[in-house]
């Protein structure tokens, strides 16, 4: 068996035509429906990047034990255990967090690893001094910060080597793919995990994309929104969602070349194909840009996934409403290689669901980031609960590897640190407990933001879709409660989540 799986970054359903979405035309998307099952129901799982990463490694949640952070040296990894199985792994990916304190061990679990250069900040192209005023000329302020050292001038760094399409670092991602399939496609045994960071802001896309769109170049550059309420006029929204849809064509029409190489190169006989994402992205809906700081709405945590297996090629076009999570996919990788599932895992493989699209999924998909809400759905409703302060003591991070996104722990959070007893997915090892100190620079307040002031709220999915108008029905909301205290037992959550998030129904023994 082979797989690859592609994996873009804040990839939206809302802007891929296969999804019924007439925002952006995505043809490849459609093709490879045709060939694929297609997951209405697909969720995300710890948010954002790193913490979903973990999830997609390890067949667990891990929100509730440590916000963004590297993977855990006790933790599964698929590429790992594929590894140990005689099964090569290789990564090609442009994800620039995985190169900071904050995502290592993730990369080098593969045989092989590439990393391609350039996307957002990635501390790339030296310049001491940079042309600040042409930038002014050539970014818009409410966008782009050139008065300090910022993420933002750093990328506009990095685009002075972006100009040509071959240079951007999404086609590179996938041409070094096309190396891949070209030297590898009459191997058996392996499984390429193809990353890209795109279509993640900045919406930065080649000419001919952002032609498609109608993008007047002449004006200053819009496409790296704030996570924050929506200040913009229409046209400016219109024209930051038209940079986010360029990309998303980008995205497709490379998907589609990789689509070529498997009917040129007849992979679908042998050759297992998934595409997902981590997260999604508002781009003004709910009057918000961005993700993290409000509550996970649909377009952020409902996400899109398609699979080919070749093992079933009856599933070819079908699709299936069972919930499923970003931490399914570990189990189903390893179990398309016949690779045996670590008890740790709590996760199942979706090879049942793609074999028959009746079958049983979950009965809830929960989902958060540390220390902010929970977020809980049937299906038919879905919850955003908030703990009564968020801001308050009494949460612990556990970790036996203490970093932040791009620092290390700071010695006054390490000074409160205590020895912790092994969880049920520690592998008998014992961890460092950690204060989870309120001015800790973890998402989102490492951008200096915080959960935004909202409050719990229940949504009725099937009669308000758009998420317009909250609702009370107190069994509801009690029964989605009852069905997180049972996902915290069984992913043996930390004792004191339970008082924190004042979440009294059930307790653990």
């Amino acid at each position: 068996m082979k797989s690859v799986f592609v994996l873009f970054d804040s990839l939206n359903k809302s802007a891929m035509s296969n999804y019924g979405s007439d925002a952006v035309e995505t043809p490849n998307f459609e093709r490879f429906a045709r060939k694929a099952m297609t997951f209405n129901n697909h969720y995300v799982g710890s948010l954002p990047c790193m913490p979903a990463r973990r999830d997609m490694h390890t067949g667990r949640l891990n929100f509730m034990h440590r916000s963004w952070g590297p993977l855990e040296p006790f933790d599964n990894s698929f590429p790992q255990l594929l590894r140990d199985n005689g099964i090569y792994s290789h990564l090609i990916s442009d994800h620039l967090h995985y190169f900071e304190d904050g995502g290592s061990g993730f990369h080098t679990r593969f045989n092989t690893w590439e990393y391609i250069r350039g996307q957002e900040h990635d501390p790339w192209v030296a310049m001491v001094q940079p042309p600040i005023e042409r930038f002014k000329e050539k970014f818009d302020p409410r966008n782009y910060d050139f008065e300090r050292p910022s993420k933002r001038l750093q990328g506009a760094i990095n685009r002075e080597k972006i100009r040509r399409e071959d240079e951007f670092p999404g086609p590179k991602c996938f041409n070094s793919a096309f190396e891949f399939l070209e030297v590898n496609k009459g191997a058996d045994d392996w499984s390429l995990m193809l990353e890209c960071f795109d279509p993640h802001e900045p919406f930065h896309a080649p000419e001919r994309f952002r032609q498609a769109f109608n993008i007047d170049s002449k004006k200053k550059v819009l496409d790296w929104p704030r996570y924050q309420e929506v200040v913009e006029n229409d046209q400016d929204i219109n024209t930051i969602r038209a940079n986010y849809g360029a990309l998303v064509a980008m995205c497709d029409d490379y998907f589609g070349q990789l689509l070529d190489r498997f009917d040129e190169y007849n992979l679908w006989s042998d050759t297992a194909l998934i595409l997902s994402t981590d997260h999604g992205f508002l781009l003004s809906e709910h009057d918000w840009w961005g993700k993290c700081r409000m509550p996970y709405y649909e377009e952020i945590s409902h996400i899109p996934l398609m699979i080919y297996d070749p093992r079933a090629p009856e599933s070819s076009g079908n699709s299936t409403d069972a919930i499923t999570q970003t931490m399914d996919l570990m189990p189903t990788i390893l179990d398309l290689h016949g690779v045996d599932i670590p008890d740790e895992v709590r996760a199942k493989s979706l090879s049942a669901i793609i074999k028959n699209p009746e079958s049983q999924g979950r009965e809830l998909a929960m989902f958060g980031i540390f220390s902010g809400p929970i977020g809980v759905t049937d299906g038919k409703f879905v919850l955003y609960y908030y703990p009564p302060d968020w801001s308050a003591d009494g949460l612990r991070e556990y970790t036996l590897a203490p970093h932040h996104m791009i620092v290390p722990f700071s010695v006054d959070e390490l000074r409160t640190s205590k020895i912790a007893s092994p969880f049920n997915f520690t592998k008998g090892c014992p961890l460092l407990s950690i204060a989870a100190l309120p001015d800790a620079p973890r998402v989102p307040m490492n951008d200096g933001k915080s959960f935004a002031n909202f409050d719990t709220a229940l949504y009725d999915l099937l009669n308000d879709p758009k998420q317009e108008n909250p609702i009370v029905n107190e069994e509801v909301t009690q029964n989605l409660l009852k069905g997180v205290t049972e996902i915290l037992i069984d992913h043996d959550a930390p004792s004191e989540m339970y008082d924190w998030y004042n979440l009294k129904l059930v307790r653990p023994a």
